[in-house]
């Protein structure tokens, strides 16, 4: 448990590591409500007016892998899940960021993932902004001695389903993205904020612990 003692309200069962076979085992969830593709700025500052109604965004990005040595790529797409859409921004097409800089900057919108400060510093290569709400539910549950830290770990621990990665490696700059991308890059967020609520509702969150700003 890296040294660090379960925090009283997790339940057991998060505790123990489950093997890969009993994960596989577990039925496959996807996000299969509403996606709204984000294209340019025009349709940003319309999506931003729709998240400012939330409170919680499940948060996460996506970037072209690179396969050889010393390429790499900037983030194609943000996506920002809420109680019943999940907007995917697709960052190649937008020339202004003011209204995703404004969603990343403000503390009243809590922005929930994993591995949160990777994503904040790719982001800021790509425009200026000071990330304020953001959690890092991963390191919420390193924290809470809870067994798993990622994404597919905690959906499978605290849900009992599996994620499918198998859109994660694909093109994410493609200007067409296939459906299997949307849905894949909508599930991960999705399951962000699922994951902070459940952890929310059990009272990990009774202390302030892995905010940025």
């Amino acid at each position: 448990m890296n040294g660090l003692f379960p925090h009283p309200r997790v339940p057991r069962e998060w505790m123990r590591k489950l093997t890969p076979e009993e994960v596989n085992q577990l039925p496959v969830r996807r996000w299969d409500g509403p996606i709204r593709l984000i294209r340019d700025d025009a349709e940003a500052e319309e999506a931003a007016v729709l998240l400012a109604r939330e409170s919680v965004l499940g948060f996460d990005t996506e970037t072209r892998p690179s396969f050889r040595k010393g390429e790499n790529y900037f983030p194609a797409l943000v996506q920002l899940a809420g109680a019943e859409t999940v907007y995917l921004f697709q960052l190649k097409g937008m020339e202004r960021f003011d209204a995703l800089s404004a969603i990343l900057s403000d503390p009243a919108r809590r922005k929930v993932g994993v591995g949160l400060n990777y994503d904040v510093r790719a982001l800021q290569t790509l425009f200026s902004f000071q990330p304020r709400g953001f959690i890092d539910v991963g390191e919420v549950a390193r924290r809470a001695a809870i067994a798993s830290q990622g994404l597919r770990g905690l959906a499978a621990h605290l849900f009992g389903m599996r994620i499918s990665k198998r859109a994660q490696c694909s093109n994410w700059e493609n200007p067409e993205l296939k459906p299997f991308q949307l849905v894949y890059a909508a599930t991960d967020a999705w399951i962000s904020r699922e994951i902070y609520l459940r952890m929310h509702e059990t009272g990990v969150f009774s202390s302030p612990l892995a905010s940025i700003g």
